[in-house]
């Protein structure tokens, strides 16, 4: 375990947003999260576990030390004639993992192909897209467990999955994932109920023609990170019960919506971003893309503060005009390296 100081995070987060840690580690092997958190510990530090860091809003300086997961493998546990069991290494790169899964046969994952991030993230905040969510095809998650110092393994239902939440989301500070066991199918299960999967996916029902159309879509809407520096969708899809999707349909009957199986019904923040005229539109050095409303981007050099202005202007313009509250997906940190609440 190599400790480094005044590391810069710039090409660590998926924004670009030009962020210094004071301290940062790279994890290779579960057992270094242990040493990590110690030297923290005698240091006074604050912890700040990174993955990915395609779901992050960082400040200019962090005053903690930057834990950074990189632990690799894929490994098989058990497997029958129904499914597959694999254990994965918490940094490995999810979409590389999706597609190996689809080369190996295994199935459920297609529909979340081309999401950023890695494999440690997916359970944080249960990634999903077009009708899949990955708490459906996770066994369980492997953890350092920061309260009770050990490693354990949870169980899905202890994980309390939901629309992009789970307990990981609730105790932050608790628990750090070093690998996540899947649970996949031997046979194809296509999921197409969002139409233009459905549509795009035509005749051939194959597991590859899904994933392949899912990255075809989403490449077609959503920016490359490495030319719009970006975090993918940017607020959540609200949750309205009936009554409250009923008033507002009344009013905008052309308002996408998804019924869920607790009786809420979800409706599509990007068209709500899109209607109240935030579509391509820039404030400064930060805006929502021009081809999906959802997605802010950084086209210069943001600073965090940048980014805050615009994306509370969306939230204002939103609420004045539909009277519904967006919630930011990207996790907010301090200069002390500690997640904040997402304020207007």
């Amino acid at each position: 375990m190599q400790l480094q100081q005044q590391v810069r995070l710039k090409q660590l987060n998926t924004l670009n947003l030009d962020a210094t840690a004071s301290h940062y580690v790279q994890i290779q092997h579960a057992n270094e999260v242990v040493t990590a958190l110690a030297f923290a510990a005698e240091q006074q530090l604050n912890v700040l576990v990174l993955s990915g860091g395609s779901n992050i809003l960082l400040p200019q300086h962090i005053q903690a030390l930057v834990l950074h997961l990189n632990i690799q493998g894929i490994e098989v546990l058990a497997e029958n004639s129904h499914s597959i069991t694999v254990q994965v290494g918490a940094g490995q790169v999810w979409h590389d993992f999706v597609l190996y899964s689809t080369e190996q046969h295994w199935f459920g994952l297609q529909n979340l192909a081309l999401i950023p991030g890695l494999v440690g993230a997916s359970p944080v905040q249960n990634i999903g897209a077009y009708g899949v969510e990955v708490g459906e095809f996770i066994e369980s998650v492997q953890v350092y467990d920061r309260e009770l110092q050990l490693f354990s393994s949870i169980l899905a239902a202890d994980c309390h999955f939901a629309y992009r939440h789970s307990i990981f989301k609730d105790q932050p500070n608790r628990y750090i994932i070093v690998s996540v066991t899947f649970k996949l199918l031997k046979q194809p299960d296509l999921k197409l109920s969002y139409g233009d999967l459905k549509h795009a996916v035509g005749d051939d029902l194959s597991a590859e023609n899904l994933q392949n159309q899912v990255i075809q879509i989403r490449q077609s809407k959503l920016p490359d990170p490495k030319k719009f520096p970006n975090v993918g969708s940017f607020f959540k899809n609200p949750l309205l019960n009936s009554a409250e999707y009923a008033q507002i349909a009344q009013l905008f009957p052309q308002l996408p919506y998804y019924p869920q199986a607790n009786g809420s019904v979800k409706v599509a923040a990007g068209w709500l971003i899109d209607q109240a005229g935030w579509k391509g539109k820039q404030l400064g050095a930060v805006g929502m893309f021009h081809k999906q409303a959802l997605v802010l981007v950084n086209y210069a050099h943001a600073t965090l503060a940048d980014v805050k202005t615009t994306y509370q202007a969306v939230q204002h313009d939103v609420k004045q005009k539909f009277n519904i509250q967006l919630e930011p997906e990207p996790v907010l940190y301090s200069e002390q390296g500690l997640i904040q609440a997402h304020c207007e």
